[in-house]
């Protein structure tokens, strides 16, 4: 199926999509203040270690310090023995360490870095701390390629020992000279990081990932991408130089958009963009589904909705499911949804109407990038995924909580605030001496209290003995007031 590639930049963003059968099936946002710094790497200091939690503050020249567990060191296996001391045998206050981001900053938590740093082109992946290592990409399973990869890299690494190599899934089937013209750039990339490392103080930048734009281009231009939009002039420029030197064999095209309409809304993306931010998302069938963020996992609720079906209760549950599936999965790619996803599919009594469903939902988190694991259905009819998070979801790049509802989703309705103002004047009363009492309050909620609870109002004069006047603020929200003693 052929794909596209639209970038849109206006100067203070860069928005990427990538869409797959007229659909937008990845989307990316950069902010000049919220850029990614996964996959930078830096000289940094180590600022204090963590024996208890066998991990590290790594100083890497940012407001957060940056953290380390023992595991993220290349030479450490993953599994190692939480009861041992082996950070401190590694580990020193004041010692340089070359780490590599892997996870940005999210929230309160600082950047993940390691020390096995690696750097990614088009077809091979280099491993500086692994120069022994030749590896083929999981996602390659035919066995002849695998050897036909591994023996050309061989060759191309002959004598090397700066690095080691990983071919990438979009190295199959590549010819010899094209890999060769991956490790070439590689080689020279190499010879100027170690150069930094060598000069630069601590702690700093050495190397810097690169930008949005050209980082899913590198990553994604492949026989099925056909074109390139761009709708910056300068960005355009950057892009096509950089496709001439990384993959000057490609036969699509960059084209500089020059359209009236935004480059969004002309290939029908801005829509689907938009749709990102809501919980709600409908399926073709009449069903839907609901998404519900939070900090420890993700949950979607599948519903039949409007969709009855024809035969049975079963057979409209399976057929909603299977279209749900399939949505689910493109809908976590376009949200960068990572972390645990808990999916609540419609109850299926057939064991291989369960099977299909789950074989289709890790047929298309397939062709996500990101690495995903399907756990399978639960006792209790609960579909388990993982999905590794670096980067901070759609969701929580553009939004911030709401300052009424502070993130619940929910605001209490004008008769609890109503009533929860009386409880404060009560409140007031008895712990300070006042002759008169002075509510300012949102106009909505001044209203309300005269129009519905004015009975309520004077009894209370009448009860406490004081005089309450009520005024409207209309810079007030409409759950704000203050009460003021007189």
């Amino acid at each position: 199926m052929s794909k596209e590639i639209l970038i849109n930049n206006n100067g203070f963003e860069t928005r990427v999509a990538l869409i797959d059968g007229g659909l937008a099936s990845e989307f990316w946002l950069e902010r000049q203040q919220q850029s990614s710094i996964v996959g930078n790497i830096y000289k940094g200091r180590v600022q204090k270690v963590l024996p208890g939690l066998q991990a590290a503050f790594i100083d890497i020249g940012l407001a957060k310090s940056a953290f380390i567990h023992v595991s993220d060191f290349a030479e450490i296996e993953r599994d190692v023995d939480k009861s041992q001391d082996v950070i401190s045998t590694l580990l020193h206050e004041g010692q340089m360490l070359v780490v590599q981001v892997y996870k940005d900053q999210i929230g309160s938590k600082g950047a993940r870095v390691t020390t096995q740093v690696s750097i990614p082109s088009r077809y091979l992946v280099m491993m500086p701390n692994a120069s022994e290592l030749l590896a083929i990409s999981s996602r390659i399973d035919d066995v002849t390629e695998r050897e036909r990869l591994l023996t050309l890299m061989k060759e191309i690494n002959e004598g090397n020992e700066d690095f080691g190599l990983i071919a990438r899934t979009n190295a199959e089937q590549m010819q010899k000279a094209l890999l060769e013209h991956d490790w070439q750039f590689l080689k020279r990339l190499w010879r100027k990081v170690a150069e930094r490392i060598e000069n630069q103080k601590t702690p700093s930048l050495i190397y810097s990932e690169f930008s949005l734009a050209k980082r899913v281009v590198r990553d994604h231009i492949t026989e099925n991408l056909t074109q390139i939009t761009v709708d910056s002039y300068d960005i355009h420029l950057k892009v096509k130089q950089f496709v001439s030197d990384f993959a000057y064999e490609w036969p699509g095209e960059v084209h500089w958009y020059q359209g009236s309409r935004p480059l969004f809304d002309q290939f029908n993306a801005e829509d689907e963009i938009e749709r990102i931010l809501s919980k709600k998302v409908d399926l073709k069938s009449g069903g839907n589904l609901v998404f519900d963020q939070n900090e420890a996992m993700t949950t979607v609720d599948v519903n039949t909705g409007q969709y009855v079906g024809f035969k049975s209760l079963e057979d409209t549950a399976f057929k909603t499911n299977l279209e749900a599936a399939q949505v689910i999965a493109r809908q976590l790619r376009l949200r960068n949804i990572g972390g645990i996803i808990v999916i609540d599919f419609i109850d299926m009594a057939d064991v291989m109407h369960q099977q299909q469903v789950q074989q289709t939902l890790e047929e298309y988190l397939s062709l996500d990038s990101a690495r995903t694991n399907v756990l399978g259905f639960t006792a209790l009819n609960l579909m388990e995924v993982t999905r590794k998070r670096t980067t901070e979801n759609i969701r929580d790049v553009v939004c911030e909580p709401c300052n009424k509802c502070h993130g619940s989703g929910y605001i209490q309705t004008i008769e609890s605030n109503t009533f929860k103002l009386f409880r404060e004047i009560s409140r007031s009363v008895k712990q300070f001496k006042a002759s008169k009492i002075m509510v300012i309050a949102a106009p909505n909620l001044v209203e309300y209290i005269i129009d519905e609870h004015s009975e309520t109002l004077s009894e209370m004069e009448e009860n406490l003995n004081k005089r309450i006047t009520l005024q409207a603020e209309e810079s007030y929200g409409r759950d704000q007031y203050d009460v003021v003693l007189l």
